[in-house]
Formats: C-alpha cells, structure tokens, sequence
C-alpha cells in the first residue's frame, strides 16, 4: 500500500485487543513519531509506554485522579474511567517537553508533539495495528501527568490507545473537502 493509501484508511479505532506492536515494530513506530516538523530542533517529544500491570497501576491513579477532581463520583464513574486505561494492550503517554523561555513559542512547541502523535497514529495503521489518540480530564489533570513524570512546564498532549483491531475497521466517511478548503487570491476570504 502507498503511503497516502495508508494516511486516508487510518481511522480512530478504540475496540483493541492483543497483540500490541512491540520489538523492532514498535521502535519503528515510535522513531515516526520523532520525524515530525521540529522548529528550532528542540525535540519536545517525551513517549512513555505503558503495559502489563503498568496499565493497571495507571487505572488506579486515574481513578483517584476522577475523585479528587469530583469527590461526588460514584464507584460505576470511577470504573468506567479506570476501564478506559485496561481497554488496549498499550497505551502511549504524549508527553511534551516544553521550554517557556525559548524564543519558539510554546504552541509551536505543542505542535511539534502533536504532529508526531499523527506520525505515529499512520506508522501503527501502516503496520497493520490499530489506535486511537484521547484527550480530556484525565491528560490534563496534574495528578496523572506527576505520576507519568511530567511536571510543570512539561505537559501531557493525551494518550494513545494501541493494539489489534478486535473487526474489520470501516471507513468513516470525512468531511466534504469543499468545505475546508479555499484558495485566497488576495481578496478577503469568510472562514466560515
């Protein structure tokens, strides 16, 4: 498969299942992830990889996390958050190692490991593996990021899920490109 043919069949995938990349496949993945756009060559990019009981053990942070953040939170929430953690065989923290006195700002800073995270999003499609990248509370609670080693100014840019596809993924039909997409010819343009 072509390199585009693979970057237009990636989709989000979060029903995963044993195996997860590893060994050499997985380096391969994760050396993707540092070929993205890199202004100033500071290499924000901080990967922690997290399996086995590991998961576990994060589960369990992130379920205290959930309760300090809401101490009104039933047990159901608390599993329900905790199980989003044990869902796939590999979880990848994206963490940001970001400089605030550097003259790149900090948002081209992020936008560096955000563009490895789609880097590596299309090497675990294109080694036949699945994934999907999650955001929220639980990345930016301050909690989970100390425990992952990630303090201040350093950050988490989410996590991605990773393993085997449990189906055959469909295609999600995209947004009409039409739509996002117009040619400025020196006049003002509405970006609607």
């Amino acid at each position: 498969m072509l390199a585009i043919d693979t970057m237009l069949s990636r989709v989000s995938l979060s029903a995963l299942q044993d195996p997860a990349p590893d060994g050499q496949v997985l380096e391969r993945i994760l050396e993707t992830g540092l070929r993205a756009p890199d202004h100033g060559r500071l290499a924000p990019w901080r990967y922690v990889l997290i399996r086995g009981e590991a998961r576990t053990a994060l589960a369990d942070i992130v379920g205290r996390a959930l309760l300090a953040r809401e101490p009104d939170a039933t047990p159901p929430m608390v599993e329900k958050q905790r199980g989003k953690f044990l869902r796939a065989p590999l979880i990848v923290a994206l963490g940001a190692h970001l400089r605030p006195d550097h003259k790149i700002p900090q948002a081209e800073q992020l936008m560096t490991v955000a563009a490895g995270a789609m880097n590596l999003l299309n090497a675990i499609h294109a080694e036949g593996f699945g994934a999907i990248w999650v955001t929220g509370a639980n990345a930016y609670d301050p909690g989970v990021q100390a425990a992952l080693g990630f303090v201040p100014p350093d950050t988490l840019a989410g996590f991605l899920f990773v393993g085997t596809p449990r189906d055959v993924p469909a295609l999600v039909r995209r947004p009409a490109l039409s739509d996002h997409v117009t040619e400025w010819t020196g006049r003002l343009v509405s970006q609607g």
